[in-house]
C-alpha cells in the first residue's frame, strides 16, 4: 500500500507524503516519532490523524510492529437481480468478513466466511480492495491490525440468508443498489471504501 489507512472504528489515521488539506486533521510529523499510545491519544480528540513523512509506507510499517497482524477475507455478494448482500451486525449495516485458516487462500476464506455467517453460497467475480483495521481484542488481551481482502462475489443461488446469531450478526438481507446505498452511509469507513471499490 502506497499511503496506509488504518481505521479505529469510525477514526481514520493515514500515512501520507504531504500534509493534507482537511482543516479538521491532526498532523503528526513522522520524524516527531509515532507510536500506537501517541496516535491513539490524538484520536481521542480528533476523527482524522495523518501522519506525514518521506516513505509513508515505512512509517507505517514501524507503526504497524507495535500490532499484531491478523489476515481476514470477505466480500459483497451480488444476485442475478444486481442486489447486494448485506448483514446487521452489532446494530450496524455490515459486509461478512472473517480470519484465514491455516492453508486457506483469501477467495476460499471469503466465500466460506459468508457461507457460515449469511447461509449464501457464492463464487469470487474479482478482488476489490483491501483495508486495515486496528482494535484492543479483549480475548487475547492485545492490539490487533486486521488486514481483510475484499472480493465481489456471485450467488452460486444455493441458501437462504441466515443470520449467524453466535457472531452477533442480527439480520441477513439482499438490499437492491439505492437501499444498499443507504445502508452503506450508516456502515463503518471500512464498508464505505468496499462499496467505493465495487463502483469502480
Amino acid at each position: 500500500m502506497t499511503n496506509p489507512t488504518v481505521y479505529f472504528a469510525d477514526r481514520t489515521l493515514r500515512f501520507l507524503a504531504a500534509a493534507p488539506v482537511e482543516a479538521d486533521c491532526a498532523v503528526v510529523d513522522a520524524r516527531e516519532g509515532v507510536s500506537r499510545d501517541k496516535i491513539l491519544k490524538i484520536l481521542e480528540s480528533h476523527n482524522s490523524v495523518a501522519v506525514v513523512a518521506a516513505d509513508p509506507g515505512a512509517a507505517f510499517a514501524a507503526f504497524a510492529a507495535e500490532f499484531t497482524r491478523v489476515e481476514a477475507a470477505g466480500g459483497v455478494v451480488v444476485d442475478d437481480a444486481g442486489a447486494w448482500l448485506m448483514m446487521r451486525r452489532n446494530g450496524r449495516w455490515d459486509l461478512p468478513k472473517g480470519h484465514v485458516e491455516a492453508g486457506e487462500d483469501f477467495e476460499s476464506c471469503a466465500a466460506r466466511e459468508i457461507a457460515e455467517e449469511t447461509g449464501i453460497r457464492a463464487r469470487v467475480v474479482r478482488p476489490l480492495c483491501e483495508t486495515l483495521h486496528a482494535y484492543w481484542f479483549p480475548p487475547t488481551s492485545r492490539w490487533e491490525l486486521k488486514c481483510t481482502h475484499w472480493f465481489e462475489l456471485r450467488s452460486t443461488g444455493e441458501g437462504t440468508p441466515t443470520p449467524q446469531c453466535e457472531e452477533g450478526i442480527e439480520q441477513v438481507v439482499w438490499c437492491l443498489p439505492d437501499e444498499a446505498a443507504e445502508h452503506v452511509r450508516e456502515a463503518f469507513p471500512t464498508i464505505r471504501r468496499v462499496a467505493e471499490a465495487m463502483l469502480r
